[in-house]
C-alpha cells in the first residue's frame, strides 16, 4: 500500500480489537507469525514491514523512531483505524514508545518487549554508526552471524534450529542500507521515560530472561515507571522471546488484550 513516499508490505487480519506489531532491527513482519496466528481468531492483527525492511521501500541515509512511527500511523490512517493496541520488540518497541509520545490520543494500550526506553550514550551513537558503516561495507552476513546467539540464548540456537534459521534468514535478508538507515536515526534516540510516566492507557512490559541487549533489570525500570502496568518475565529466552518461547510470550500477551477489550 502506498503511504506517502513509501509502499508499505503489510497483513491485516482477523476482526475485533485492533494491535499493531512492530517488528525490532533488522528484522521484518515474519517475526509475529506465531502471534498472528492465536490473535487473529479474537483480534485485528495488523503487521507491516518497516520503511527499509522486508518488503517494504528501502530508503537510505537516516530513518529517525518518528519517521517509522508516521508511516505506521499513516498506514492506519489508510486501514481506518483510528486507535489500536501498539505492541513493539526492541527497535519495536522504540517505535511504539515515540507513537505513544507524539501521539497518545491513537494509542489504545501498550506492550513493550525487549526494549530500552533512555536517551541514547554518546557510545552508543558511536555504535550505532559504526554498525551502520560495517553492514553497508561488508554486507548483513557477518553481522547476522556475530549476533545470533544474542538474538536467541545460546541454548536456543542449538535446541530451536528452526528458530535459528528464520532468525538469521530475516537478518541476512535485510536491506544494509536499510539497516544502516535505522542505526543512524536509532542513533538519535531520545529518553522516552517522562512520557511513559504519564501513560494513561494499559501496559504491559515483557522481556526474556536471559536478553543481554535489554536485560531484566531494564524492563522493571520501565515497569516501575509506567502507572499501573504489568511485568511479564519469559524464562528460557533472550531477546526474541516471542519466536524462543512463542506460547509463553502469547499467553502474556492474550491476557493482556483480554484487559484492554
Amino acid at each position: 500500500m502506498r503511504v506517502g513516499d513509501i509502499d508499505i508490505s503489510y497483513d491485516d487480519q482477523g476482526d475485533g480489537l485492533p494491535v499493531v506489531l512492530v517488528h525490532g532491527h533488522p528484522f521484518d513482519r515474519s517475526m509475529w507469525a506465531p502471534q498472528v496466528a492465536r490473535l487473529a481468531p479474537r483480534h485485528r492483527v495488523i503487521t507491516a514491514d518497516l520503511r527499509g525492511f522486508g518488503e517494504t521501500t528501502v530508503v537510505p541515509g537516516k530513518t529517525p523512531l518518528g519517521v517509522f512511527a508516521d508511516d505506521l500511523f499513516g498506514l492506519l490512517d489508510r486501514l481506518g483505524v483510528e486507535r489500536a493496541v501498539w505492541c513493539g520488540l526492541s527497535m519495536g518497541g522504540q517505535i511504539v514508545m515515540e507513537a505513544h509520545r507524539a501521539r497518545p490520543e491513537r494509542v489504545r494500550g501498550l506492550i513493550l518487549a525487549d526494549t530500552f526506553p533512555e536517551a541514547e550514550t554518546p557510545a552508543g551513537r558511536a555504535a550505532r554508526h559504526a554498525a551502520a558503516e560495517r553492514v553497508l561495507r561488508e554486507g548483513m552476513g557477518p553481522y547476522a552471524d556475530e549476533v545470533l546467539d544474542k538474538m536467541i540464548s545460546p541454548t536456543n540456537v542449538r535446541a530451536l534450529p528452526d528458530v535459528a534459521a528464520h532468525v538469521l534468514r530475516m537478518m541476512r535478508g535485510t536491506s544494509p542500507e536499510g539497516a544502516a538507515a535505522a542505526w543512524r536515526g536509532r542513533a538519535e534516540r531520545p529518553d522516552y521515560l517522562d512520557s511513559l510516566s504519564r501513560a494513561t492507557v494499559p501496559a504491559l512490559v515483557v522481556v526474556g530472561e536471559e536478553d543481554k541487549f535489554t536485560p531484566v533489570d531494564v524492563a522493571r525500570r520501565m515497569h516501575a515507571t509506567i502507572p499501573g502496568s504489568t511485568l511479564a518475565v519469559i524464562p528460557g529466552a533472550a531477546h526474541l522471546p516471542n519466536l524462543e518461547r512463542p506460547a509463553e510470550f502469547t499467553d502474556a500477551v492474550e491476557r493482556f488484550l483480554a484487559t484492554v477489550a
